[in-house]
């Protein structure tokens, strides 16, 4: 790319942030957490069918990704580089953001059941620990899915997973699952599910009867502790 080329490209993405609605809708996503485009039409403060078109303009700019979970689809942002710029644009204009506060319930936010696996700030956090220790891996053909690395199928054997068996099933495999409460992904498909029947019957967790709450046991902190250095 020449330097004709780069400023252009620079100038329209500028642009792309410079719109107030837009800019409203990027910062709301710095927290990390995805978002529909009906909460984001809320937080620009304009109709549903506007923001359809700023976030357009956003994915084209590269500067939103987006994916389908259900009957809803979800934004976040593209990537690391484009929080960093936007953190760096926010110290220049000065102030501070409100944060994200879920009004879920604290319990079923701790932890709790998606369908059949783990879910709530638990299930994030897992799926954040076993990323960074670097047992999956993103699949190339679609970015919201998952595969395991040699490490990660190593690990989760030795966990007591059973990979083969557990990929040979007639479902998706990993992926990563929108949470709902913390609006950031969970580890869904039979990997995950095959995760919480692990820990179910090592009796990290115990499950509610009556709900879909999780309560990690004294146990369950040690292990997962020992192996994912995650404080739970």
């Amino acid at each position: 790319m020449n330097v004709d080329t780069a400023d252009a490209a620079a100038s329209s993405i500028a642009a792309a942030i410079g719109e107030p609605a837009r800019a409203r809708m990027l910062y709301c996503l710095t927290d990390g957490r995805a978002r529909t485009s009906t909460e984001l039409a809320i937080v620009a403060d304009v109709s549903p069918s506007t923001a359809s078109v700023h976030l357009h303009r956003l994915m084209t700019k590269r500067l939103v990704k987006v994916f389908a979970q259900g009957k809803h689809r979800y934004y976040s942002l593209e990537g690391p580089d484009v929080a960093r710029a936007l953190e760096a644009l926010s110290v220049l204009a000065g102030g501070m953001r409100n944060s994200f506060v879920p009004n879920t319930p604290e319990p079923l936010r701790a932890a709790r059941t998606c369908y059949d696996h783990i879910a709530g700030s638990l299930g994030v956090t897992l799926h954040d620990r076993i990323r960074t220790m670097g047992w999956l891996v993103d699949d190339s053909k679609n970015r919201s899915s998952y595969d395991l690395t040699p490490r990660g199928e190593k690990g989760l054997e030795a966990l007591g997973v059973e990979v083969d068996a557990t990929r040979a099933l007639r479902r998706r495999f990993a992926f990563a699952c929108v949470d709902w409460s913390e609006r950031r992904p969970h580890l869904g498909g039979s990997l995950g599910a095959a995760l919480l029947k692990v820990a179910l019957k090592r009796k990290w967790v115990t499950q509610d009867l009556d709900s879909r709450i999780l309560s990690v046991t004294s146990f369950g902190r040690r292990e997962m502790l020992a192996r994912f250095a995650l404080q739970a």
